[in-house]
């Protein structure tokens, strides 16, 4: 009896001491990051994340482009501040990074609605967008034309990025026909891939932000974006909950920003309309 409570006791000490041994490892490979807002950034660097696409970044002979890319360095220019870009195709990745303090800001397109505004701070509106359905043209589609009644999506599958607000949009027009929409969410690929596999035959919806449509329809013209999903909406940055002296201060630099001749030269460079 006294050899098996000893045992059970060396039993429990090496659990525990596994158990510390795991957290101290944790502890150390995983960065912790304190509640950052303007104070502390103003010390460091300000961290901007936005999605790998040919309207917001990309990269082409060794040079960086892109809307939101190419706006931060206004900011940067503006505030003084050290600005840093970082490209993630996952919008649920972006999001995870703000909460837990790596970004500071998601700088790609997040719809205002009511339920964002739950979860995030928004800066003043800087554009506007909206979502479009993406489908092929008929000469690439056995001569089917293209969707243009949103009653016709009844039954349909619609491909959108893992944890975009579209999804919310898309339950309500679902409401509005009175009739099943079904949503594919991708955790993989983002906006731009959605649209190639479209274009490839390899599925038939995508909904996705009009401009990232407008930029691919140049390198693949089998696919038709002139089916709405949405109306036109606010396009705004995003921010944590914590931040709102960053909030202000950012919307101050919009501000000026916007009135600037680089400002619209960006905004002709990348969202002139082309259908």
């Amino acid at each position: 009896m006294k050899y098996k409570t000893r045992f059970i006791l060396y039993i429990v000490l090496l659990v525990m001491v596994l158990f510390i041994m795991y957290m101290i490892r944790t502890q150390i490979l995983v960065p912790s990051y304190t509640p950052r807002d303007i104070p502390e950034i103003k010390q460091d660097t300000l961290r901007i994340v936005t999605d790998y696409t040919p309207i917001n970044y990309y990269i082409s002979d060794d040079t960086i482009s892109g809307f939101d890319y190419e706006l931060s360095q206004l900011i940067a220019k503006r505030s003084g501040l050290h600005v840093k870009v970082y490209p993630e195709v996952s919008l649920s990745k972006s999001i995870e990074g703000l909460e837990k303090n790596r970004y500071d800001i998601i700088g790609r397109p997040i719809p205002v609605t009511t339920d964002s505004k739950e979860n995030f701070l928004f800066t003043d509106p800087i554009l506007l967008n909206k979502q479009v359905l993406v489908q092929r043209k008929a000469e690439y589609n056995n001569g089917k034309d293209p969707i243009r009644n949103q009653l016709d999506l009844a039954q349909k599958h619609l491909n959108i990025i893992s944890d975009a607000p579209t999804r919310l949009r898309i339950m309500n027009l679902a409401h509005e026909i009175g009739d099943t929409i079904y949503v594919n969410e991708e955790n993989t690929y983002g906006d731009e891939q959605l649209i190639i596999m479209v274009a490839k035959g390899e599925i038939d919806f995508a909904v996705c932000d009009e401009t990232i449509a407008r930029e691919m329809s140049k390198h693949y013209p089998e696919i038709d974006f002139s089916t709405d999903i949405s109306f036109t909406q606010f396009r705004s940055w995003a921010l944590r909950l914590t931040s709102p002296l960053l909030l202000d201060s950012l919307n101050i630099w919009l501000k000026d920003i916007k009135k600037s001749p680089e400002f619209q030269k960006l905004k002709t460079k990348y969202y002139k309309k082309k259908r």
